[in-house]
């Protein structure tokens, strides 16, 4: 994926999506998780190293019961903080891998979509409701604004409702910012586990099913056989 621009930088970091057709993917977004199952897979890639995931387990117990904007502060502080900036290839020996969100905990590395994942999982898991979250493909102007050079990038959108300008966090910058404020990025399209949209904007109607988007259907399912339940 893209390397780490100037703190200039807004929304996109990946090379084109697979289409494909398929059956849809229902994806359970209760808040609740198998502990257990997801320790083990956090395990198996720690070399056995725990403290990253009592880290998380400290920010869903002390984050839960705050309001939202302040849940969205912490676990955006808390990845950006926690993960270092790592290419695919590097990180997986991969061109282009989706890592879960224990997998990247346990390895500490990840490129945007990795860190735009694990901020989703976790705010799911802290009560912020699906519908209010999407993950946002751009292109990104490096530089800033009136920069011609651009690049594939992700991030992470909170709506607090259905007509509200979305909220940014990203791994590029430290602080949340609405997205009249970053108008270095330009978004291309958006997804969850519900569905893909055609934009980005709130009220824009879903163009397909999780099923179009390959990756993305594949990484929904390792989460769910994690502990994501």
């Amino acid at each position: 994926m893209t390397r780490r621009p100037p703190s200039t930088s807004w929304l996109f970091c990946i090379p084109a999506i697979a289409l494909i057709a398929g059956s849809v993917l229902l994806f359970k977004t209760a808040t609740a998780f198998d502990l257990d199952r997801l320790l083990n897979t956090y395990s198996r890639f720690s070399n056995g190293r725990v403290s990253s995931f009592q880290s998380w387990q400290k920010l869903l117990m002390d984050s839960r019961a705050l309001p939202v904007a302040d849940r969205l502060a912490r676990v955006n502080q808390f990845f950006n903080q926690q993960t270092r900036f790592e290419e695919d290839q590097q990180a997986w020996g991969q061109s282009d891998y989706w890592a879960t969100p224990m997998e990247t905990l346990a390895k500490g590395a990840g490129d945007c979509e990795d860190f735009t994942i694990a901020k989703y999982f976790t705010l799911l898991n802290l009560d912020v409701p699906v519908d209010q979250l999407r993950l946002i493909y751009v292109k990104a102007r490096i530089g800033g604004p009136a920069s011609s050079i651009q690049q594939a990038h992700m991030v992470l959108a909170y709506y607090a409702s259905p007509d509200a300008e979305p909220m940014v966090l990203d791994n590029l910058i430290t602080d949340i910012r609405p997205a009249s404020r970053r108008p270095d990025l330009q978004p291309v399209f958006s997804f969850n586990s519900q569905g893909v949209f055609a934009g980005a904007a709130a009220n824009s109607g879903a163009s397909g099913s999780v099923s179009r988007l390959s990756r993305w259907q594949d990484l929904l399912q390792r989460a769910r056989s994690e502990g994501f339940d």
